[in-house]
């Protein structure tokens, strides 16, 4: 019987071969959860593409779908969460967000996210020659830039970034798994309250003044939460497994130290290859329709693998190789549609900044692990390693 959970599994870099064998033979295919449901595994890339950016006939409203098929009662909406929301909350809320993440915007971003880098690189050369790259500069790095994002107050970035962090630390939270994300959102909704007294020039401020009647402070509070959650892990993996790709490829990591004209193409590219989200959102069918060659009942609950799509030989000529020339902005990495990532084009900027700056600060940057024996996460919806020692 085939595992339920194989989506979130992952060969090293690669998709499990099940992943490539159901999206040639069986694209749409049904996973049978142990806890009484089942869903569609969608896996080619059209077809992801598709339910993606088809918001009439695909819901995100998990919790209000889910209560109508059980006859329970939904539970509390999460206030300010994009995720999961269908039109016209999201739509809403999305028109809220997006002006902050115009290039305009994110250009004053731009010289902070490089100072961070630089910050990050000078504590590695303190602590060198040898150090993590996982907990010395991939895992920081989001977590200060999030910070410069929302606004929050410098002397209280540390522990702020010391607390982001430390949501995503698996082992650091066994005795009480909710007690971080709990601090961090009592943070967030205080940060809220402050800035709804006294408007600063982060993402928080600007909202405030512009939308201030538009939004509650729940919501508000929410959206960075989504923002921290949608961007930190997310990010960090990326920084991490692209590191590891670049430093077993030299061409590549030559071509980003040298020249800038390669950058955007290569980032591309690991994102497309890499594919940290492994799954998207699930979504539910609105009513019965046809996707392909197979027929999906309303209600039904469909998977896409970004993971597959974006493996799809209908999207990249050579799928499994990291191959710049080739690379593309359509891949669906970000996701795609309404729902698509509104930080999208913020990860792209702290991946175009981070990779050359530590190419170039430590030329003879260098693996200080056999690659067999790095250990990569499985059954997880962002894909990644936990550490990664490098040294110079």
């Amino acid at each position: 019987m085939t595992d339920p959970f194989m989506p979130l599994l992952r060969d090293k870099l690669d998709p499990v071969p099940e992943l490539a064998a159901r999206r040639a033979d069986q694209p749409i295919s049904k996973l049978e959860f142990p806890f009484g449901f089942s869903a569609w595994l969608v896996t080619r890339y059209d077809d992801v593409r598709q339910v993606l950016a088809d918001a009439d006939a695909f819901s995100n409203d998990f919790a209000n779908l889910t209560a109508a098929a059980t006859g329970r009662a939904a539970p509390a909406a999460d206030p300010g969460g994009l995720g999961f929301a269908d039109p016209p909350d999201h739509t809403r809320l999305r028109r809220i967000l997006t002006p902050e993440f115009t290039m305009r915007r994110l250009g004053r971003l731009q010289p902070r996210i490089a100072d961070i880098i630089d910050q990050q690189l000078d504590r590695m050369a303190t602590a060198g020659p040898g150090v993590d790259l996982v907990s010395s500069f991939a895992t920081p790095i989001p977590s200060l830039v999030i910070s410069e994002l929302l606004g929050v107050p410098y002397s209280e970035r540390e522990a702020f970034a010391q607390l982001s962090e430390s949501r995503f630390d698996i082992f650091a939270n066994l005795g009480d798994p909710m007690g971080a994300v709990t601090e961090s959102l009592i943070y967030l909704k205080t940060l809220v309250q402050r800035e709804r007294d006294q408007p600063g020039e982060g993402m928080l401020g600007m909202i405030v003044r512009e939308h201030g009647d538009a939004i509650t402070d729940d919501e508000l509070a929410g959206l960075a939460d989504g923002l921290l959650t949608g961007g930190h892990e997310t990010t960090a993996s990326m920084l991490a497994l692209g590191a590891l790709v670049l430093l077993q490829q030299p061409d590549l990591a030559t071509r980003l130290r040298h020249d800038d004209t390669h950058t955007a193409a290569i980032v591309d590219e690991l994102l497309r290859y890499l594919t940290v989200v492994q799954v998207a959102f699930p979504r539910f069918a609105r009513r019965d329709l046809q996707i392909g060659d197979q027929h999906i009942d309303k209600g039904d609950m469909l998977l896409c693998s970004l993971t597959s799509a974006n493996r799809d030989p209908n999207l990249a000529a050579e799928p499994d190789q990291v191959h710049p020339p080739q690379a593309s902005t359509a891949h669906l990495a970000f996701g795609h549609g309404i729902h698509r990532c509104v930080g999208a084009e913020l990860a792209k900027m702290e991946l175009r900044a981070a990779y050359p700056a530590l190419l170039r600060r430590f030329p003879g940057l260098q693996l200080d692990i056999d690659v067999a024996d790095i250990n990569y996460r499985q059954y997880s919806i962002v894909h990644g390693i936990d550490n990664l020692p490098v040294s110079w």
